[in-house]
């Protein structure tokens, strides 16, 4: 376990409520690297919704279809979306200006393997986020699942 997932952990294991949760958890991952932004989002059957973020603003949509964007395509894949440069991606939703770099993690319902969640990490340079990236990215994302889980 990497020490970010630690960090994240320690978060899970708090009696702060689970915005607060959220709010850490994006903050643990946005200062790992020093990333621009981190959101972390509900998936519902019909919309995502923000629940905490890190970073310098409130996303332009903190409640969107869940087929719209790159987290759209994340969840019909039910897997990780890199994309290098979003200013060629047709799929890309602004959500700020000065994005060039996206990730989006989907967290999957371990009965269902529906989608109930994103980890979004947004940078400002083109082509941010390399292989290591996503793998810790995604090792981050396994220690936050809790999260969506009915305890937290």
């Amino acid at each position: 376990m990497n020490t970010a997932a630690a960090s994240i952990s320690k978060v899970l294991s708090s009696s702060l409520d689970r915005a607060e949760k959220a709010r850490q958890i994006a903050e643990v991952i946005r200062n790992l690297r020093g990333y621009r932004w981190v959101g972390i989002y509900d998936v519902g059957s019909e919309v995502v919704s923000i629940i905490a973020y890190s970073g310098p603003g409130a996303p332009a949509y903190p409640l969107f279809a869940i087929t719209e964007g790159l987290t759209g395509s994340a969840i019909l894949e039910k897997s990780t979306v890199v994309v290098g440069d979003v200013r060629n991606d047709p799929r890309y939703l602004t959500a700020f200006g000065s994005t060039l770099s996206e990730i989006i993690i989907p967290m999957l319902d371990e009965k269902s393997g529906a989608v109930i969640g994103t980890i979004d990490v947004e940078s400002e340079r083109a082509n941010a986020f390399s292989e290591e990236d996503q793998r810790i990215l995604e090792e981050c994302a396994k220690a936050a699942h809790p999260l969506w889980s009915a305890e937290c």
